[in-house]
């Protein structure tokens, strides 16, 4: 145990030399990129969060869940520096970025750390979108994925125990947790089809063209969906499969795993789901009204894309 124990300190020495700033960080950059997938909070505790009093405890709630994790942001993405909050130890950046335009009045903010200083001439994370195939074999092959508020990366974040080491061994559940391992709902489209997608459902409501589908029975809707068809919500999306079934990330706080991705038959997904909400051509803009309401969201193009 003490020749693993020195082993574990070489190997943080050795990756702390690597994920430091660059010199002369005294002086932030105005524009920062993003060298590895880097997770964007809106609380900038992070050794609260990584770690706590004794060095081995999430801030996680009774759910499993960090509630101040907004998004996980791709290799690639551009950060306007906004400045450090001042003490924090490791270091602290405020930021925004036009992959997560959503307004906060607390603000965002990454480890930098992660991230490689940039110009205002960087260009923004380039994007693709992939073929319809590859989306649905990415959204299959992520069946078992735990559920992760604010993931979008089901095989996390590898640096982040490197970072953030506790200061005993992890088991492997565990560590996938710190690692931020899984995906939420949304996050589990805005992976499979490579960062195009909104990450919040608050967002795909309004993305791209709505069915007319308001009054329509289960079977006259199920019948008329097709693969990659949006069922959402505010607060949740289900994603449209071939063979009629559809994929989902769900929190089941007090279940063991707490939930995670799932297929399910889609008339099942919709007879279920028809009981509490009724489908929409509009998404109301009342949140009252919203609690009562779904919508079906046509975003992939049926034409060659160009990015």
């Amino acid at each position: 145990m003490r020749v693993r124990g020195m082993a574990e300190r070489l190997i943080f020495s050795c990756l702390a030399a690597v994920f430091t700033l660059p010199a002369g960080a005294g002086e932030l950059p105005p524009y920062a990129v993003a060298r590895v997938p880097t997770p964007v909070f809106s609380d900038p505790a992070f050794p609260r969060l990584f770690g706590g009093n004794d060095g081995d405890v999430l801030g996680r709630d009774r759910c499993g869940q960090i509630r101040s994790l907004e998004f996980i942001a791709p290799v690639g993405s551009l950060f306007t520096v906004q400045g450090a909050v001042p003490g924090s130890s490791p270091p602290v950046w405020r930021v925004t970025t036009n992959e997560y335009p959503y307004p906060t009045a607390k603000g965002y903010f990454v480890d930098p750390r992660l991230l490689a200083p940039a110009s205002a001439l960087h260009p923004q994370r380039a994007r693709s979108l992939p073929p319809k195939e590859e989306i649905l074999r990415r959204l299959r092959s992520s069946v078992g994925a735990p559920y992760v508020w604010g993931g979008n990366v089901r095989n996390g974040i590898p640096e982040l125990p490197l970072l953030y080491h506790p200061s005993s061994p992890l088991p492997t559940a565990m560590a996938a947790a710190w690692s931020l391992a899984g995906v939420d709902c949304s996050g589990l489209l805005y992976e499979a089809s490579g960062g195009i997608t909104p990450r919040n459902t608050s967002a795909l409501i309004g993305y791209k063209n709505a069915l007319p589908l308001a009054g329509l029975a289960p079977q006259k809707i199920s019948a008329s969906l097709l693969p990659l068809d949006l069922i959402v919500w505010n607060g949740h999306v289900m994603i449209v499969l071939d063979n009629g079934e559809v994929v989902e990330s769900r929190l089941k706080c007090g279940v063991s795993g707490n939930g995670g991705v799932v297929i399910r038959p889609l008339l099942q997904a919709l007879n279920q789901l028809m009981k509490q909400r009724n489908a929409v051509n509009d998404y109301p803009t009342a949140p009252e009204e919203g609690k009562r309401a779904f919508i079906v969201r046509r975003w992939y193009p049926e034409t060659p894309h160009k990015p």
